[in-house]
């Protein structure tokens, strides 16, 4: 039997970021957007766990342990008392290393395929408790759509989205390490209060009513500064996007992919044009959300 599993990549329209907390971590109010770019994890028997990838920056997809869809499928097999053996690959069409949760997806999407290929059972709370102990991100990956995440973004309470937003994403010439724009927050807001983060009213409401003037007018990242200074040239970037007409600019999550709001397709496609010739970023995608989490698209 082989199953086949697609996911999705997040944009956050909204990431608010409390104090460093005691284990290190950060309390969020995180709210996250499924768009269409996608990764497929496929997996079949084998006779020991194997992790493959293909497509656009394999080569910088770890193939051991470390791996999220790796570490997925042990820790539903060590829950479950079997063994990982099956062959996991990954093809990759959401950016490696963007701040738009590929990595994350690939668990969600290992785990949705394992839990369908061993006829686990498992309900939908415990994929959900197995997918916060992978990370952060993971639990949106595998419900999609639109969440508000708090915690450190693990717990997720489904939003209302009244309609289809256009976005353009650039993917940079390299990559920001999430622990690292992390430590630059920090170092940035030491010294200063730090409040407490909570999801804009305002901008729950035109995610609601599917508004893309209101929601370009209250998006917003606390990490952006720290990602900027770690990264300065995302300046000129989010700058061309900005002049090319979009409604919204912004880092998507840690980075270093930048994230441009459009009114419609055709703006879209006109800010894509404008950002691939501008020189500041080193490729372009265009996709709208919200789409649906991890989805088993193929099981023989």
């Amino acid at each position: 039997m082989t199953v086949t599993v697609r996911v999705p990549a997040k944009v956050n329209v909204q990431l608010a970021v409390g104090a460093a907390r005691a284990d290190g971590f950060h309390d969020l109010a995180n709210v996250f957007l499924a768009v269409g770019l996608y990764d497929e994890v496929t997996v079949t028997p084998a006779d020991e766990l194997r992790v493959t990838c293909e497509g656009p920056d394999a080569g910088q997809v770890p193939l051991d342990a470390t791996n999220l869809a790796a570490r997925a499928a042990i820790a539903l097999a060590e829950r479950y008392g079997r063994t990982p053996d099956v062959h996991l690959h990954i093809a990759k069409d959401i950016p490696v290393a963007g701040g738009m949760a590929g990595g994350s997806a690939d668990g969600a999407g290992a785990l949705l395929a394992c839990d369908t290929l061993w006829g686990t059972g498992a309900s939908r709370d415990e994929l959900l408790d197995i997918c916060a102990e992978l990370g952060s991100d993971v639990p949106f990956s595998l419900v999609g759509e639109a969440a508000l995440g708090t915690g450190r973004g693990e717990r997720l309470t489904a939003l209302e989205v009244g309609g289809t937003f256009h976005w353009v994403f650039a993917m940079a010439v390299r990559g920001l390490s999430t622990p690292a724009v992390f430590r630059e927050f920090d170092r940035l807001g030491e010294g200063l209060d730090v409040p407490e983060p909570v999801a804009s009213r305002e901008l729950l409401d035109a995610l609601a009513k599917g508004d893309p003037d209101a929601l370009a007018a209250t998006v917003s990242n606390d990490l952006q500064p720290a990602a900027l200074s770690l990264f300065p040239e995302l300046a000129d970037t989010l700058a061309a996007g900005r002049a090319a007409g979009a409604l919204a600019t912004l880092v998507s999550g840690s980075g270093p992919t930048t994230a441009y709001l459009a009114r419609d397709p055709a703006s879209a496609e006109k800010i894509a044009e404008a950002l691939r010739t501008s020189g500041t970023c080193r490729s372009v995608r265009v996709a709208s959300g919200p789409v649906p989490g991890a989805t088993v698209v193929d099981s023989r």
